[in-house]
């Protein structure tokens, strides 16, 4: 996929986002909220459909055959060399409670040449992720500047584990909140503040900003992570990630460079 049409593809996601964001602000207070699944840890909405839906019909007008991975489902060829990742609502819980804590996250993947357990391997070179209630847009093409809102980011430059703000995710299953208490436990008493705020992509994406410093977190899905990973490392940091699962479930650290090695050991 030549430079064209990836600046093709980053206008595309743009736009479907703020299409799914539009409708998030419409109904972040309203009381009927339609529930398709909840569990102890997770909400299904109905809403987080119909966003999927709008976001595959705004994206197929530029890319016709591509593969769409998404947390609402799958559709298009699986062998398809590019594939879209799509999280039409990541912080659903939040979104539900009418937290305004929640965004659109959407990436474009490129097969590469690299096997993994799990199958093919991919890389995102086109990320968006849309916060529609703070109005903030963060997008990247691989190869060029992280932007927000236009503008470009980068991480911060602390290096000392007590200066730290640090996200913490804790997924939505017994074992991936049994992995990280301990952890929560012990960053705790060394970091200056601990985070749990929600949403994966906009985890990533504050610490691309320099507002947080790195972010943890076990059992995260593919479609949470994919978009703020590529803007991450376009805004100069350190996007570690393992498939921990056939599920497309992995095991993320996050952080500004100097802080990978710090946190090493929680990964």
């Amino acid at each position: 996929m030549n430079d064209i049409s990836r600046t093709e593809a980053l206008d595309a996601a743009v736009e479907a986002a703020k299409a799914a964001g539009h409708i998030m602000r419409k109904n972040l207070v309203s009381t009927r909220k339609r529930i398709n699944e909840a569990t102890q840890h997770d909400i299904k909405l109905e809403l987080d459909v119909r966003c999927q839906k709008l976001i595959e019909r705004r994206l197929s007008k530029v890319h016709r055959g591509v593969a769409i991975l998404g947390e609402e489902g799958v559709s298009g060829d699986p062998k398809a060399r590019t594939r879209w990742v799509i999280d039409p609502i990541d912080g659903t819980v939040n979104f539900t409670y009418g937290i305004p804590h929640a965004c659109v996250s959407i990436a474009l993947e490129e097969r590469i040449d690299v096997s993994t357990r799990f199958g093919p391997a991919y890389q995102a070179v086109v990320g968006v992720v849309y916060d529609p209630f703070c109005d903030e847009l963060w997008t990247a093409v691989r190869g060029r500047p992280a932007l927000l809102n236009g503008r470009r980011i980068h991480v911060s430059a602390r290096k000392r584990l007590d200066e730290a703000i640090v996200s913490l995710g804790f997924a939505k299953q017994k074992s991936t909140l049994n992995r990280m208490l301990p952890n929560f436990v012990h960053l705790v008493h060394r970091v200056r503040k601990i985070r749990i705020m929600g949403s994966a992509a906009l985890a990533m994406v504050y610490v691309a900003s320099g507002r947080l410093d790195a972010y943890l977190e076990y059992g995260v899905r593919l479609w949470d992570v994919a978009a703020g990973g590529l803007i991450l490392e376009m805004a100069g940091g350190d996007f570690r990630r393992e498939q921990v699962s056939s599920d497309l479930t992995h095991r993320v650290l996050a952080n500004n460079g100097p802080m990978g090695h710090l946190l090493r050991r929680y990964y």
